[in-house]
């Protein structure tokens, strides 16, 4: 059995820039997915141990079972419910309905979502407790629907309301700052604009509290207590050197606090205990695999002896830049976070090594972590 951590990463003051394909300069995401965390990581390992120990770490996540798997960063938040504080942490949406939910009903009926699903569909993250709720215990509630609506007209005041539900952007902010680019040829100026997130912190004493961030989930099969310390090391490294875009202007700079799960909030030791062997899979990561035999296991749900598929799933292209030159990374197509699938997804990395480049390999993890959860079917 392994072992289950939460690792939140603390900026402070210090904003973040997260592009991602597609988007451009002028926009940032809010948190960073796990396979470019997972790169990040492993590339100050090898800052701080060199070229053949970080070999032999990625050799044993070339294996069926990697010493360690992590979901990609979400948002937490600390705030104070009646004069008790209190961390929410935000968990993706699956991408299937919650056991109980009114879907499918008559027009005229309770049993159906129309004058609510606008902005269920817009719960794109929900708080840990409500996660847990719909999709691993209880369910839906129809006191869940009526807030809904009650929300939709602009008036929520309920559970989901005290739990954060409608509050995930509250945690950050986004802002822009000029830049000038300046040929080195021609000397050509080009002005153009860059967005930042800055998460919520506030002065404490002489030093600065985070009161939002982003956090992320590790499970250790390999105890090996080198390794992890190793690990954390270059984790702390990587918090020195920043995570993300635009760290020569001071971006992504942040303190890595390590915590058991019992001591983050007693809810997660509940959400990820395996207590339903029939249980579908959320995913809180990215998931690559390249056999065919084992997408088609995933994909093509058996569970109730029919050939419909109740697995559902989102594509994210992963490309980029290699950071240590100016190199594009092969591209490839992976399962985005909240994708729902029969079986518990394993993954592996992705060699995206281009062509032109023979210094050494280059991956991007596609290696799954997901939880238990229930569906409506």
């Amino acid at each position: 059995m392994g072992k289950w951590q939460l690792v939140k990463l603390n900026f402070g003051r210090s904003s973040v820039h997260f592009g991602e394909l597609g988007i451009g300069m002028e926009e940032s995401k809010e948190r960073v997915r796990s396979d470019t965390l997972f790169s990040a990581w492993v590339s100050n390992y090898a800052r701080l141990f060199g070229k053949k120990p970080v070999e032999e770490l990625l050799a044993k996540f070339l294996q069926p079972k990697p010493p360690m798997r992590i979901s990609s960063t979400f948002i937490y938040r600390e705030c104070k419910n009646n004069t008790k504080n209190n961390t929410i942490f935000y968990l993706p949406r699956p991408l299937k309905f919650p056991i109980n939910y009114p879907h499918g009903g008559d027009l005229d009926s309770k049993e159906d979502d129309l004058a609510f699903f606008k902005t269920y569909k817009s719960l794109n993250y929900l708080p840990l407790d409500i996660w847990h709720r719909w999709y691993q215990c209880e369910g839906f509630k129809p006191e869940d629907a009526d807030e809904l609506i009650n929300k939709t007209n602009g008036n929520a005041n309920g559970e989901l309301k005290k739990a954060g539900t409608f509050d995930y952007k509250e945690a950050f902010k986004n802002h822009k700052l000029p830049k000038v680019a300046i040929d080195r040829t021609t000397s050509a100026t080009n002005f153009y604009h860059t967005r930042y997130v800055q998460f919520d912190w506030e002065q404490n004493g002489n030093g600065i509290k985070s009161l939002s961030g982003l956090y992320f989930l590790v499970y250790f099969e390999d105890k090996n207590p080198q390794l992890i310390a190793e690990l954390k090391a270059a984790l702390d490294l990587l918090g020195e050197q920043g995570i993300g875009g635009e760290r020569s202007s001071g971006a992504g700079l942040f303190q890595a606090e390590w915590l058991d799960l019992k001591d983050a909030s007693p809810t997660w030791e509940n959400v990820v205990k395996i207590s339903d062997k029939s249980a579908y899979q959320c995913l809180i990561s990215l998931f690559w695999d390249d056999d065919e035999s084992i997408l088609k296991k995933l994909i093509m749900d058996k569970k109730d002896n029919s050939n419909n598929s109740h697995s559902s799933y989102e594509i994210q292209e992963r490309g980029g830049w290699f950071s240590d030159g100016n190199i594009r990374r092969k591209m490839v197509r992976m399962f985005g976070e909240g994708s729902v699938f029969p079986i518990e997804p394993q993954g592996k990395l992705a060699d995206v090594t281009p062509s032109e480049f023979k210094a050494h390999k280059i991956y991007r993890s596609g290696i799954g972590l997901s939880l238990p959860i229930k569906i409506q079917i």
